[in-house]
Order: C-alpha cells, then sequence, then structure tokens
C-alpha cells in the first residue's frame, strides 16, 4: 500500500508515487541514482553582506540559504557560562507549488528544532567562549534559514547551509561602556570558535523493505518512514523520527548508513562539489 503524505496538502500523484516505489524496491530510482547516492551539492559563503555569515547550499535543486547575526543577550538560567545559539526556519511562498503565505508551518518548526539539536548536540560551537560576563551576557547567535527551493531533503540542506554558514561567521567584539555594560564592536572582529565536531544530518527514507538517502521531493511523499540522524567525528549526536516507523534492525541499518555517509558528505560539502 502506498504510504500517506506526512501534510494533506502536499500530494504526489498515485501513478508517479506507484512508480517511485517500484523503482526502489527494484534497488534503483526512477532519477537513475542508487539507493545509498546523494544528489549533486553546491555550495557558496558569503551569500548575504549584512549577515556575520551566511552560505547556500544546492542539493540537486533543492536551495537552501543559512544567514548568522551575532547579538547579545542573557544566557539561559541552566547554561549561565554558555552563549546562546537560536535556529529559525522559513519555507518561502514560492519555494514549492504547496507553500503557503503566513507564518511557519509545523514542517518549518520542525526543520528548525532538528537542525539546531544537532548543532547543539554535537558540540560543534564552543558555547563557553560565547560567554561574555558569565550569568549576565552572552553571545546570542541567530540562525536564520530559508528554503528558496524545495525539491526533497530539506534537513540536509538546511544542515549543510547553516553549518557552512556558521564555519565563515566573523564574530564582532566587545567593547565596555563607562558603565562597564557590554556592547558589541563590528568594527574589530574575530572568528566563531568551533570544533573540529561537524555535525552532518543524513536523512533516510523507508519504501518497503529498502532504505535510501537524500530523498527528492516525489520520493520524500512516497515514503513508508524517514529518519535523520546527525553524526559528528563518527558518533552519532542526535536523530529524529520524522516519518512512519522503523524496525529496530532497519534503526540498525540506517545508523550505520549515516556513520559510512557523513564524512563523504562532508568532504563534497567542503568542495562545494560532487
Amino acid at each position: 500500500m502506498a504510504s500517506i503524505t506526512p501534510w494533506g496538502k502536499r500530494i504526489v500523484p498515485v501513478l508517479k508515487r506507484d512508480s517511485v516505489r517500484r523503482a526502489v524496491q527494484s534497488g534503483i530510482r526512477t532519477t537513475g541514482r542508487g539507493l545509498l547516492e546523494y544528489r549533486e551539492i553546491r555550495s557558496e559563503v558569503g551569500v548575504i553582506e549584512t549577515a556575520d555569515g551566511s552560505a547556500v547550499v544546492r542539493l540537486g535543486n533543492t536551495q537552501v540559504i543559512a544567514g548568522v547575526k551575532a547579538g547579545l543577550g542573557r544566557p539561559f538560567p541552566d547554561a549561565p557560562n554558555e552563549g546562546v545559539l537560536i535556529v529559525n526556519a522559513e519555507i518561502l511562498p514560492h519555494a514549492s507549488p504547496y507553500s503557503e503565505i503566513g507564518p511557519p508551518d509545523e514542517f518549518a518548526i520542525e526543520l528548525a528544532r532538528v537542525v539546531d539539536r544537532g548543532i547543539r548536540h554535537s558540540g560543534y560551537i564552543d558555547m563557553q567562549r560565547l560567554a561574555v560576563d558569565p550569568g549576565s551576557s552572552a553571545y546570542v547567535l541567530w540562525v536564520d534559514i530559508y528554503v528558496v527551493n524545495d525539491d526533497g531533503n530539506l534537513i540536509d540542506a538546511a544542515n549543510m547551509a547553516s553549518v557552512l554558514a556558521l564555519a565563515h561567521t566573523s564574530l564582532p567584539g566587545i567593547r565596555r561602556k563607562e558603565t562597564g555594560e557590554p556592547s558589541l564592536d563590528r568594527d574589530n572582529r574575530a572568528v566563531l570558535p568551533t570544533t573540529d565536531r561537524v555535525p552532518i544530518a543524513i536523512s533516510i527514507g523507508k519504501i518497503g523493505d529498502k532504505l535510501l538517502v537524500d530523498p527528492d521531493f516525489d520520493e520524500e511523499y512516497s515514503l513508508d518512514g524517514r529518519v535523520s540522524i546527525t553524526v559528528a567525528n563518527n558518533h552519532v549526536v542526535s536523530a529524529q523520527k520524522t516519518l512512519g516507523y522503523f524496525t529496530q534492525r532497519e534503526v540498525e541499518r540506517a545508523i550505520d548508513i549515516a556513520l559510512d555517509m557523513a564524512p563523504q558528505v562532508l568532504a563534497r560539502l567542503r568542495h562545494g562539489s560532487p
């Protein structure tokens, strides 16, 4: 039986969905890709002049832009000696025929949360070095994700764009007012302190008894299940099932695929080409 689409307003015609599912069951996709083959990855940094860091990633025809802006604010009460990371996502109205004008929908909210969780749990940003006055003042990093074109697998593309934008973020310095209160000095900058624990999200779909990576738009709405696993330095740092179900054996296989694919995707991302 064909799977139920995760969002009722987004529909792939039944005949196309059946064709996609039959192709995957045969071991090759309708586009000719293998089940464990990503689409072309292209990237560019510094695409937003007014941001402190930015990047655009094209994963096949999916296009996502991420911008980073640094500010000052209060640290979270449970992390008084650390900076603050806030991730937001917006799917622009022209991104697909099913995008709508209005506030972020549940998928945009989920997209931001999955990307946020992967970055935060990986330890990629040295958050302790973002504390200014422990307990009262810290850097706040706003990561804003914009989906320009949705041709499937937004989570992986958004993760890539966010990681690249953070990697190329220049952090404003700190100057003190006469009262001792800190303020940003945007004329003096330093590289955002990051670590070698680069988080890479690998989204894995399930059709029947087959697992596949990087589902495109048509495949995404033909899936029986989907899980996004974020890997950093050969360790799983987060996992989010966003659709359907997986057996324990399938979960174990998905983890193995993510651990194997993450270094390959990272290498391709750094080169900005396939």
